[in-house]
């Protein structure tokens, strides 16, 4: 049987685009570092590949190159000049483990930030807080409202840190004075990011690599296929929207429930719920039947653990374990969401769970 993937913003596999520009730049093989010829010309490469990805992804200030978004998002968390750190509740696991002791702000029930506690917490903050909320979730496809987050913390005179792993390449980017990016989200490969940063003091650097922000060479094939990627990434926000409408429809048919289905949303993630059927035998299920979906986060969904997003917009733990998640990706199709959907209505007639 062939496999049916739906887990893309998990990863998304890499682009053929992406593939043919590492295997290209392995033959420009030298530190980007040095000053011989070959130096030089990595050098040119990833300088190339900065620009392109810029560009693309309209992105402004310094890009510094990182192993992903994780060490973007730990490398302005923890190296800002900036007081006290404040995040969303429903942020990335990734924030709160590089922001531990920061500030937790709360939102309503379909997953946005609360903007009045926002304005609250900023008032108690202190001078220069550093605010991160994410632009678009990576468990329930919510977007936040960014520009309204942004006029409150620069009212305050705060830092706005925007993760944006998964709305770089389908949304137009936030205006934000740090964003995180991840390759891999976009058929890039993995192993790579950048942060944006609007103005260089926004954080220390420590010396070496990236204009001294970051240590560790630079990965000058994983640049270049990030590059290729972000160019060769379709629109496929229209179709994800007439896929969502598709899915969303069937999943409540059968007796399904949407998370956050009345909220804005990036419509290539949606997370679904089947009543009284845990999220590990869902999983299973749809494995077995060769579609491959997650339970919220990679991340978190291998140890099972009730989603702190979920939790964080009123859902009650076990609720929140009968919630999976689907994505799409640059060919997914109708015939796609069919299959799945009759995969789902077969697992909620047998379990009882389908609508009467």
């Amino acid at each position: 049987m062939e496999r049916l993937y739906l887990d893309h913003a998990a990863t998304t596999p890499l682009l053929p685009a992406a593939r043919e520009a590492m295997t290209q730049a392995l033959g420009v093989w030298a530190n980007p570092s040095s000053p011989h010829q070959e130096g030089r010309r990595a050098r040119a490469m990833l300088e190339d590949a900065r620009r392109r990805i810029a560009a693309r992804l309209g992105l402004k200030g310094r890009l510094i190159f990182t192993s992903g978004a994780s060490e973007a998002l730990a490398l302005a968390l923890g190296r800002a000049r900036a007081g006290t750190r404040l995040v969303s509740a429903v942020e990335h696991d990734a924030v709160l483990r590089a922001a531990p002791d920061a500030v937790r702000l709360p939102v309503d029930r379909l997953g946005r930030i609360d903007l009045a506690a926002l304005e609250r917490a900023l008032g108690h903050a202190g001078k220069r807080p550093l605010v991160a909320v994410q632009h678009v979730n990576n468990e329930t496809g919510v977007i936040q409202p960014i520009a309204e987050v942004a006029a409150l913390v620069h009212q305050a005179g705060g830092i706005l840190l925007c993760d944006c792993a998964q709305s770089a390449g389908k949304l137009p980017l936030p205006e934000a004075d740090m964003i995180a990016v991840s390759a891999h989200k976009l058929g890039g490969p993995p192993g790579i990011g950048v942060l944006a940063i609007a103005d260089d003091r926004l954080i220390d650097p420590m010396g070496g690599q990236e204009g001294g922000y970051r240590g560790g060479t630079e990965n000058v094939p994983a640049a270049a296929g990030f590059a290729a990627a972000v160019e060769a990434w379709p629109d496929r926000l229209a179709d994800w929207e007439r896929l969502r409408a598709r899915l969303e429809a069937g999943i409540k048919a059968a007796g399904g429930e949407i998370v956050a289905g009345e909220a804005e949303r990036l419509p290539g993630i949606v997370a679904v719920r089947m009543a009284g059927v845990p999220a590990a035998t869902q999983l299973m299920h749809f494995d077995l039947a060769g579609i491959a979906v997650s339970a919220g986060a990679a991340c978190a969904s291998g140890s099972m653990k009730p989603s702190h997003v979920l939790g964080a917009m009123g859902w009650s733990e076990d609720a929140a374990r009968e919630v999976i998640r689907l994505s799409f990706g640059p060919e997914t199709q109708a015939v796609d969401i069919d299959r799945f959907l009759a995969a789902w209505r077969d697992l909620a007639e047998r379990s009882g769970a389908a609508a009467a």
